[in-house]
């Protein structure tokens, strides 16, 4: 996944970046109403992960603004990006607000960074309208493991390879631009150009060799994940 985390406090957002990147997800950071204001706008983004309270700029950490008002401005132009609140204000009114104002979850600090990912799961799968587990051909994502399988065997694949691969069976049997592939294998701090796509692409169509499923290219509008017909095989 590509993940937004809005989080002010460097201790806090340390810990999680690194937990999330370990568990091979795309993170950018933002620590102040501005920058997350932003990022949001310019890119897209799996999930978001948003603090409460937070600085208005970088350089006006006097002054806090709420994380609310970054949620509401992109709700107001239409982004429905599954949105997971991390605050210490835990009283039963302020979860109504950050629901009312579009959030999708709340959860209180301190918190399990377990819980934090399952819960991001949840609310991607209900997003995508996707299932714990999907199938195609003789390929089995299992989300909840986090693993792929053939017939029953695992499929072990690098991180970026296994990335392209969720991506395009999250759902199969959707076209998936390079562009949109691109986006969600990079940060503002590390990009993914075409080459590289294509590398993970083309060591994946060798890796799939047999399992029913085979990644195809539509010129000019990205790449298809689809089960192997008899003329196929």
């Amino acid at each position: 996944m590509r993940i937004l985390l809005i989080e002010d406090d460097a201790v806090l957002s340390d810990m999680m970046l690194r937990s999330l990147r370990d568990a091979n997800h795309r993170v950018d950071l933002a620590t102040n109403v501005e920058d997350a204001d932003h990022l949001w706008r310019v890119q897209l983004f799996d999930a978001v992960l948003l603090d409460l309270t937070l600085p208005l700029t970088a350089s006006r950490t006097s002054g806090l603004a709420s994380g609310l008002h970054v949620l509401r401005q992109a709700r107001g132009r239409g982004d429905r990006t599954p949105v997971l609140v991390l605050t210490a204000r835990d009283r039963t009114d302020e979860r109504i607000a950050g629901l009312d104002a579009g959030a999708d979850d709340y959860l209180g600090k301190p918190f399990d960074l377990a819980e934090v990912e399952a819960r991001l799961r949840a609310l991607v799968r209900r997003a995508q309208g996707t299932e714990d587990v999907s199938t195609l051909g003789g390929l089995r994502l299992d989300r909840k493991a986090r693993r792929f399988g053939v017939a029953g065997v695992p499929l072990d694949l690098p991180a970026r390879e296994f990335e392209v691969l969720w991506e395009l069976m999250s759902p199969p049997g959707r076209t998936v631009s390079k562009r949109a592939l691109s986006d969600k294998l990079s940060t503002f701090d590390e990009s993914l150009g075409d080459n590289a796509l294509e590398a993970f692409i083309s060591r994946l169509r060798k890796k799939l060799a047999g399992s029913g499923a085979s990644i195809r290219t539509l010129r000019g509008l990205g790449y298809l994940l689809e089960a192997e017909t008899e003329a196929d095989a």
